[in-house]
């Protein structure tokens, strides 16, 4: 099955939720909706499901158009972020409820319930109530309804964000695995860069409505199109800066004149945003590194690292730092930049140059 997105427009009363969007889901493909909240990744699953229809554009499903085609006529599988089952119900008859209203035989019923909760590790609980269950044991009951119906399309919207870090990380190294082999397609909305790559397959990058990049997850991370881009598919976001290329050399005034690395050589004299990652700033000198001063806002330690806000130039730049540092609010501050790591972009806020070797 593929999945196509013509022309989508969505607004209500005046306010614009979608607008032109144009993508191409195929089957046997993993898809991200990658967006902060209120980018309209929730609405636009919504125009896939049939949920709601859009203002203009099309939903198309091998060939046909299914835009005004209601949910209940549809191959539809959802999963929200809210555990979905019915309490009266045991995980057995959660499961099988949506193949009951299909009317399948007792026996086909038994099998592919039996087969999807053993996909997913919940074949040991199917006697159970969803309130014996954990969050995690719930969610896998929603997921195991929502597949169990082998439909042509599965929509998981942010289906991990209320379980605990331990649960959310044991399900999403498991996801891409458990549609490996099914003949649908799937897409998968998320607020957090780290699940997209992760979850890896394409990523669509959606921002106040409209999609800012479509592509491999990893490219899409490594090669953002524009800044914008940078403060979505990044936590936190790459740290952005205005400078000016100068006779072969970055310059910001009053900061920082300096060589341009090597995969920046060939950028026309202007002027540039440059951005740099968080963990590509250093606060201890090395070779090859360009020192630059700022004035601390806040350091937060979590766990093995440290992130350090830091004034630079009128600018707020955070530091990713393995390790505990103690600094505190007002402190004059040294940090070192990594320029074989930086980005540029250009005026028109489009990729200029992006480092020969990256590292995650």
């Amino acid at each position: 099955m593929s999945l196509m997105l013509e022309g989508i427009h969505r607004s209500v009363g005046g306010e614009m939720f979608l607008e032109d969007i144009n993508l191409t889901f195929e089957r046997g493909e993993f898809n991200v909706l990658l967006g902060l909240t209120e980018a309209g990744k929730t609405t636009l699953m919504r125009i896939m499901a049939g949920l709601e229809p859009p203002n203009s554009g099309r939903v198309v499903e091998d060939g046909t158009d299914v835009t005004r085609t209601p949910v209940r006529k549809r191959s539809v599988g959802m999963v929200y972020q809210q555990f979905i089952n019915y309490p009266s119900l045991s995980v057995y008859d959660n499961i099988a409820s949506p193949l009951k209203l299909a009317g399948l035989s007792k026996t086909e019923i038994d099998q592919r319930v039996r087969t999807e909760a053993e996909r997913l590790g919940i074949d040991h609980l199917i006697d159970r109530l969803p309130s014996e269950l954990s969050g995690g044991q719930q969610q896998r009951c929603a997921m195991a309804r929502a597949l169990v119906r082998e439909a042509k399309l599965v929509l998981l919207d942010e289906p991990l964000v209320n379980l605990d870090y331990k649960l959310r990380e044991g399900l999403r190294s498991e996801l891409r695995n458990l549609f490996a082999d099914r003949d649908t397609v799937v897409v998968y909305a998320t607020t957090e860069p780290e699940e997209a790559l992760i979850l890896g397959g394409k990523t669509t990058v959606l921002h106040e409505g409209r999609v800012i990049q479509h592509g491999i997850t990893a490219e899409c991370y490594r090669h953002p199109a524009n800044t914008t881009v940078t403060q979505v598919f990044a936590d936190p976001p790459m740290n952005l800066m205005p400078v000016e290329v100068v006779d072969g050399h970055l310059l910001v005034e009053g900061l920082l004149r300096a060589p341009l690395p090597a995969h920046m050589r060939d950028l026309a004299p202007g002027h540039y945003t440059l951005g740099i990652r968080p963990h590509h700033l250093f606060v201890h000198a090395a070779d090859g590194l360009i020192p630059l001063h700022g004035q601390v806002e806040v350091a937060e330690i979590a766990g093995s690292v440290t992130y350090i806000h830091v004034e630079v130039n009128g600018r707020d730049w955070v530091i990713e730092e393995r390790g505990v540092h103690a600094v505190h609010p007002g402190e004059q501050f040294d940090l070192y930049l990594d320029p074989a790591r930086a980005y540029a972009f250009d005026s028109a806020d489009q990729l200029a140059a992006a480092p020969m070797t990256q590292s995650e």
